[in-house]
This record gives structure tokens, sequence and C-alpha cells, in this order.
């Protein structure tokens, strides 16, 4: 690329083309504007659902990859950038290959692979990089739309709950200067009860994860109407014992008494690191700090959702420190069992984050990992649900101090939930 003014075009041509173009279009858009600039062959690559191959984009047939690539995601060149969000160049038949990470904030979604002529100045390297940005925020902006998207980042055919499950859930990452959250769910094309969410007002975060009784059709609507009802609680600005009452009512109205989901709801205060929390009837969360000393939030659950069993909810809350992590998961996640019974445990599954954090892993990847181990340990199948949401709070604007608030002092300190 001779210059910014050829890099400034290429991303104004193809942003310009892109605004009345669908998901198809993009290959073709890209690797034409890209090649007008010096950044030849341009192609790029999306991650399947379960983040175990990378699939070319063609804009070909009704599954936009037909006759395209695919790579293993821990088996090539291409895997290791997208496991490792970092670019890597080889030489290629008299010239340079590229393959940079497609990102959407810190949101994984592929590889973008372009070649130069020679090695590339500074000024080219950040064009690429650019590129690679823009194609994120493209594909980003036509995925909801697109049953092509859809299809070419499936490999399996999905069942009607997950097809539910994962349009309603959020992006599996997040992450800004005060917090990371990342999310992970098995069987991705059949799951049914579980549900993770999250969300961003201001100052806080919201989060939730729900298990709903069953295995079918059912539990995911079981589980999606739980979710939808918390986030319209969060909106109307409810606290967390209000949209559990909610969640409550509404469960019961759908269904009687004959569906419950239990759940974690909690937020986290960006600015002061406080955590507060319901346990409905769900497994405690679990307080990762240092990256390597661990607890058990342990606070008095309430009933499950949907039970109307009428016991007090305990409304619980701890002071977090930067770096602090905190996991919250279903049982699907621990109770995996290999073929002598053994289940994967709750210990495995913590000292299996604690270590792959302690390796420089992003918690992306680290998830991504521990759902594979997950799987191998039950024979690669899973008979529940798997959810495990990772949040990590990198510290408030300020360097903030203890709360001093009553009620905040030690582990799972409970508070009066009204």
């Amino acid at each position: 690329m001779d210059s910014l003014e050829d890099c400034a075009r290429m991303l104004h041509a193809l942003l310009r083309a892109s605004h009345l173009s669908a998901f198809e279009e993009l290959p073709d858009l890209v690797a034409r504007h890209a090649g007008g600039a010096g950044l030849h062959r341009a192609r790029f690559y999306l991650a399947d659902l379960q983040e175990m191959v990378l699939r070319e984009a063609t804009g070909r047939g009704l599954d936009a990859g037909a006759g395209g690539q695919e790579l293993r995601v821990d088996a090539t060149l291409a895997g290791r950038v997208f496991r490792s969000a970092q670019s890597h160049a080889v030489p290629v038949e008299g010239r340079v290959q590229h393959w940079l990470p497609v990102l959407d904030g810190t949101e994984r979604l592929g590889v973008l692979r372009v070649e130069t002529d020679h090695e590339p100045d500074d000024q080219t390297r950040a064009s690429m990089e650019d590129l690679a940005s823009l194609v994120g925020l493209l594909l980003v902006s036509k995925r909801h739309h697109s049953d092509s998207y859809a299809r070419l980042t499936r490999v399996s055919p999905m069942s009607v709950s997950a097809e539910m499950q994962w349009t309603l859930m959020p992006p599996r990452t997040f992450a800004n200067k005060r917090v990371t959250i990342a999310a992970a769910m098995e069987p991705a094309y059949a799951t049914a009860g579980d549900a993770f969410d999250y969300a961003l007002a201001g100052d806080t975060v919201h989060l939730a994860v729900f298990d709903a009784m069953g295995h079918d059709t059912s539990a995911g609507l079981t589980a999606n109407l739980a979710m939808a009802t918390c986030r319209n609680q969060r909106r109307r600005g409810r606290n967390i014992p209000e949209a559990r009452e909610a969640i409550e009512a509404t469960l019961i109205k759908q269904f009687g008494q004959s569906r419950y989901a239990t759940a974690v709801l909690a937020d986290l205060d960006l600015e002061s690191g406080v955590l507060t929390w319901l346990n409905c009837g769900h497994h405690p969360p679990v307080l990762i700090r240092g990256r390597r000393w661990t607890t058990h939030l342990d606070c008095a659950p309430v009933h499950p959702l949907g039970t109307d069993l009428g016991l007090p909810g305990t409304l619980c809350r701890e002071q977090l420190e930067p770096g602090d992590q905190f996991l919250l998961y279903t049982d699907g996640i621990i109770e995996a069992r290999d073929a002598k019974g053994h289940q994967f445990g709750r210990d495995r599954f913590v000292d299996f984050v604690i270590r792959h954090q302690a390796d420089g892993l992003a918690a992306p990847e680290t998830l991504r990992r521990l759902v594979r181990a997950v799987l191998d340990h039950h024979n690669g199948h899973l008979n529940d649900d798997a959810t495990v949401l990772l949040c990590e709070w990198h510290g408030g604007t300020e360097t903030t101090s203890p709360v001093q608030n009553e009620g905040v002092s030690g582990p799972g300190s409970p508070v009066s939930a009204t």
C-alpha cells in the first residue's frame, strides 16, 4: 500500500459499498476493494458455533460458503491466529501471506487473509488491521438478518430449543476498560434449558445464568421466558428482588407450577467493585482472586423460580478487588461423567480456569478449552446442558477502596432483600 490516502480510499469505498449489500456480497466486496489498495487475495473465514473450525465465506450457494476452505482451529495457522487474536505472516509463492484476527470488540468472529508483494511497512500493517476491523463491523451489521451467515457458522443441524436460545442471548464475549465477560454453552446445537445474559447500564453490569428443568423444547421456553422477564424488569429500573418476583409470577402464570428454573441474578458496580447477587436454588458463584485463591460465594438461596415455595430471599454482596474473576455456571459443567462414572467436578472446573488463565490465555479461549475438556471427559457428548459465564472486574475509573457500607464485608455478606 503506497500511502495513507490509499488506505483511506479503500476503507471509504468498502464502507460505502456495504450499506446496500447483503452478507453474501461481502467476500467479493472485501476482495475487490482490498486488491485495489495492494492487499491481494483477501478472504475471510468465520468460526463455527463451537469454535472448532474456520469456514471460508465465499458468497456462493445458500450457505455462502460453497467451495470454500474449512480450517481447524486447533491445527492450522489460521486457527492459531483465532485462538491468540494475534496476527501472523508467512511467505507464499513469492508474496507474504498475512492472517489477522477479525473481532467485534473482543468477540472473536474469525480471521482475515491477505497477501502483499513484499514485507509490509508500518503503514501497510496498520491498513491491514483497519481492514480486519472494518470486516468485523460489517459482519456484525449483517449477521442478524442473514440465514446464510447462520448456515455458514453451523456444522450440524440445530434443534428448535437451541435456535431460540442462541437468538435471544447476547454475544459470548464483551470487554471494556473496567470489565471482561465471556460465556460458553454446550451442547451448542441441542441446548435446551440453559441460558446466560449480561448487559451494561451506566456503571452497572447485570449478569444472569438460568437452568430450566428438563432437556426439551419446553425447557427452552422456560429459560427464554425467565430471561426475557428479567430483561424487561431491568429495563424498567427494577432491582434484583423485584426482577425475581416478576420472573416467578410470569412462570407460574404460564406453566402453573409444572416448570421451574434455577438461576443466579447479579449486579456488579463497575466503579466500586461491589457484586450483589441473589441465588434462586442454583450453584453458588465462584470467586477467583490473584489467579490462584478461590472461594465459593455461599449465600442462602431462595427457592427455584416458578415453584412458589414462599422461602425468604437473601440478597448478598461481595467487595471485589481489581483483577477478581467470578464464575456462574450450571450443573452440566461439573456433573459430566467419564466412562467410570467420575464427575468432572467443581474442583477440576475451577482449577482448569485458574491454570489456563495463569498461562496467559484470554477468557474466551480459556472457556473454549474448558468446554472441550468437559466434552472429552464425557466422551464427546453431554446428557445435560453445560453453561459457564466468567466476569473479571479490572477496577473503577479511579482507585477504589473497600466499601464501608453496612452489610458489605466478608465473602457472601448477606443484606436484607425486599
